[in-house]
C-alpha cells in the first residue's frame, strides 16, 4: 500500500513539473500582462543594429520608464559620437539633439501611437493585440512573431521577440521586412524592473545639460559648409527636376524639386547651435523613426528631421505618409553626389 502511495506522489510531482515546464501561449501572455500592469517602471540598456542602408548601422539604447507617463530613450551611434534623446514628462513629449541644443516638443500621444519596439510595455502590447501571433517555447525563451503597428507598416510589418523565461524580460526584437529579413534588431541588456529614479530624472532642462557635456559633435555656428544629401530611393514615375541654391544670412538652402507621377519639395539646410536658454521650438505632427533613429516630426503634408548637422524639410500634397518616410529614410543613405 505504502509503495502504491509513493508512486501516485512521485506521478503527481512528475505530472506538476512536466505542466510548469510547458506554459501555453494564453499561459505566457496573461502572465506579461500581468508583469506590466504590476511594475512601476524599469531601465534598461540595449544594442540596436539597423540594417537599412549600405553597412549597418549601431546605436546604444539606454531606456528608462517609470509609471505612468515617464519616458527617457537616449540614443547614441558609437562611431559618429552623436546622440539623441526622447524623453516623455508632465510638459509633454520632447526630442533632445544635444550637438544642435535643440530640444523639440511635439504634440503628439508617443509612446502609445504605434509599436516602439525598445519599449518593454510596448513589445506586450503588440503581443496581446495579435490574435494571429506565433508561439514557441524553448530551453530559456519564449518566442513570439507578430504584427507590428509602425505608420510605414508595410516596409515593417513583422516583427520576432523573444522572451527571457526566468523574469519575463525582453531578449531580443527583430523587425521584419515583408521577406523576413530582420532590418531592425535590439539586443536587450539585464532589465531592472521597478529601480528608484531621482526627482529630477526626466527634467528636460537637466537631461539636455547632462547630454551636451556627453556628446563629442557640438556643431559649430561658424561652418556654414555642409554636403548635399540626394533621395536614394524613388518612385516610379518621379525624377528630378530642379535643384536652386538659395543665399540666406545664415548660409544656403538647397531647394530640390521632383516631380513626374508624383511631386514633392525636399529642402535642406545648415543647421546651427541655437543658444543655451533657448525655449523648446514646437513641432506639430507624430514622431517617426527615419530608418538609424533620426527622428522626424510627420504631418500629412510634411516630414522634418536634422541629420548630421542638417536640417532637412520634405513636403508634398501627393505623398502619402508611407511614401515621405521611405524617401526622408534614404536621403541621409546615398552617397553625396
Amino acid at each position: 500500500m505504502r509503495k502504491i502511495v509513493w508512486l501516485f506522489f512521485v506521478l503527481s510531482v512528475l505530472l506538476a513539473l512536466v505542466g510548469c515546464g510547458n506554459k501555453s501561449q494564453e499561459d505566457v501572455v496573461n502572465a506579461l500582462d500581468s508583469k506590466v500592469e504590476d511594475m512601476k517602471g524599469y531601465k534598461t540598456e540595449a544594442k540596436m543594429t539597423i540594417q537599412t542602408g549600405d553597412e549597418p548601422q549601431v546605436y546604444d539604447v539606454e531606456i528608462w520608464h517609470q509609471k505612468p507617463d515617464n519616458y527617457r530613450v537616449n540614443l547614441r551611434n558609437t562611431e559618429r559620437d552623436q546622440s539623441q534623446m526622447i524623453l516623455r514628462n508632465d510638459e509633454g513629449v520632447f526630442v533632445l539633439t544635444p550637438a544642435l541644443n535643440k530640444s523639440y516638443r511635439f504634440q503628439s500621444d508617443w509612446p502609445n501611437n504605434s509599436s516602439q519596439p525598445y519599449l518593454y510595455e510596448s513589445i506586450v502590447n503588440d503581443i496581446m493585440q495579435d490574435t494571429e501571433a506565433t508561439f514557441e517555447a524553448k530551453d530559456q525563451f519564449y518566442v513570439f512573431e507578430t504584427k507590428t503597428n509602425y505608420q510605414n507598416h508595410k516596409m515593417l510589418p513583422r516583427q520576432e521577440i523573444t522572451i527571457n523565461k526566468k523574469d519575463l524580460s525582453p531578449s531580443v526584437v527583430k523587425v521584419m521586412d515583408p521577406d523576413y529579413k530582420p532590418l531592425i534588431t535590439i539586443e536587450f541588456g539585464k532589465m531592472e524592473f521597478n529601480p528608484s529614479f531621482d526627482e529630477d530624472a526626466f527634467d528636460t532642462k537637466k537631461n539636455m545639460t547632462a547630454a551636451r557635456l556627453d556628446d563629442l559633435s557640438i556643431v559649430s555656428s561658424t561652418d556654414l559648409s555642409f554636403p548635399v544629401y540626394y533621395p536614394s530611393d524613388q518612385l516610379v514615375g518621379v525624377t528630378q527636376q530642379e535643384e536652386v541654391t538659395v543665399e540666406t544670412e545664415n548660409g544656403k538652402r538647397i531647394i530640390m524639386t521632383y516631380g513626374g507621377e508624383k511631386s514633392y519639395t525636399l529642402i535642406q539646410e545648415q543647421a546651427f547651435d541655437v543658444p543655451a536658454m533657448s525655449a523648446a521650438t514646437i513641432m506639430n505632427g507624430d514622431i517617426v523613426s527615419l530608418g538609424d533613429f533620426t527622428i522626424g516630426a510627420l504631418t500629412n503634408n510634411s516630414l522634418t528631421w536634422t541629420y548630421n548637422g542638417v536640417d532637412f524639410m520634405l513636403a508634398s500634397e501627393d505623398l502619402t505618409q508611407d511614401e515621405m518616410i521611405m524617401i526622408a529614410s534614404s536621403v541621409k543613405n546615398q552617397s553625396i553626389k
